[in-house]
């Protein structure tokens, strides 16, 4: 039996350590509180909350809808229903395919995905070393830890600072630029517009979906969530902390004018600024894996921006590591 580190809790990760763990010992670390990566799931309290991340899945390839399918009828997953407009007509996006969310938070394929590996969340990576034929992985609080193989899913800036002087691919030397995305989380007082989602035509706000509409929870308000256009933030993403309050009223302002709801007080706001949201342009491997040093890279941006690219590259690497 092998010993395995995966670097990482969102659809690549929890994927492939998934996949690895019928045979494997596998042990997940990410710096984050929760497993979900860019799914990730803001909780106001037990029930409520926002999808600040991926905000649905819409299967294309037909391996992965069978997946979907299987989640649906586990229970994990459900189809989101409702008034979903769209007012964007140069962004490619069929009107009839099914929106596929998670039934308690679009991390819930992770949860799902990771319920029998053992996971170290808050424990971020800060550099690795190749000694012995064994990876020697540093943590934020100076621990170390050692293992036989090591699978990294980070965006790829920080797959580059980490692992450049061991990967030899052509890829690692690629200028991937990955894009931003500025989410406004919030939350007023209850409306009679029956909208689940809007699919803007603007070059600052993007998308807004309405939380309540998915039917997690009850509330007697109306949860928001609102993304930015990757051009938008892509200009803004390094100052975004100390510019959060403009950057939220300036979506916020945005998201009252085009829906053309009656602007009201807003009772809670949260901003959260996504450096490396998705990679639109797809490179020409899905994966990388290097046998002689044990060492693997997975992750949605060797695929597309899509959740189902991340774990696309996921199960590529698999079969790398398996033939």
């Amino acid at each position: 039996m092998s010993r395995y580190c995966v670097i990482g809790s969102g659809i690549s990760g929890a994927t492939i350590a998934n996949l690895l763990s019928k045979k494997n010992s596998v042990d997940l670390f990410d710096k984050a509180r929760g497993p979900g990566g860019r799914s990730s799931f803001k909780r106001l309290d037990k029930n409520k909350g926002f999808d600040h991340g991926t905000q649905y899945i819409s299967p294309k390839s037909l391996a992965f809808k069978k997946f979907t399918e299987s989640l649906i009828k586990k229970k994990i997953l459900k189809i989101w229903r409702g008034n979903h407009l769209y007012f964007n007509k140069l962004k490619k996006e069929n009107k009839n395919h099914l929106k596929i969310i998670g039934r308690k938070g679009n991390n819930d394929i992770s949860k799902y995905l990771l319920k029998n590996i053992k996971c170290y969340f808050q424990t971020e990576l800060k550099k690795i070393d190749y000694r012995q034929k064994k990876w020697v992985l540093t943590f934020s609080d100076g621990n170390k830890k050692i293992y036989e193989k090591l699978i990294l899913t980070c965006p790829f800036a920080q797959l580059s600072k980490l692992s450049k002087k061991f990967i030899k691919a052509p890829f690692i030397n690629k200028r991937i630029k990955m894009d931003a995305n500025i989410t406004v989380m919030f939350m007023i007082k209850k409306t009679n517009k029956n909208v689940s989602s809007y699919l803007f035509d603007d070059k600052i706000l993007g998308w807004a979906a309405k939380e309540n509409s998915k039917k997690r929870f009850k509330s007697y308000q109306d949860l928001w969530t609102l993304q930015s256009t990757h051009t938008w933030a892509n200009k803004r993403i390094n100052k975004n902390r100390e510019n959060r309050d403009v950057n939220s009223k300036t979506l916020i302002d945005h998201f009252f004018k085009l829906t053309g709801i009656k602007k009201t007080k807003v009772l809670f706001s949260l901003n959260h600024g996504w450096m490396y949201s998705s990679n639109s342009n797809p490179l020409k491997i899905k994966s990388y894996w290097n046998s002689s040093l044990n060492l693997g890279v997975c992750a949605d941006w060797f695929v597309g921006p899509r959740l189902e690219a991340g774990w696309i590259s996921a199960n590529d690497l698999y079969k790398k590591i398996t033939k």
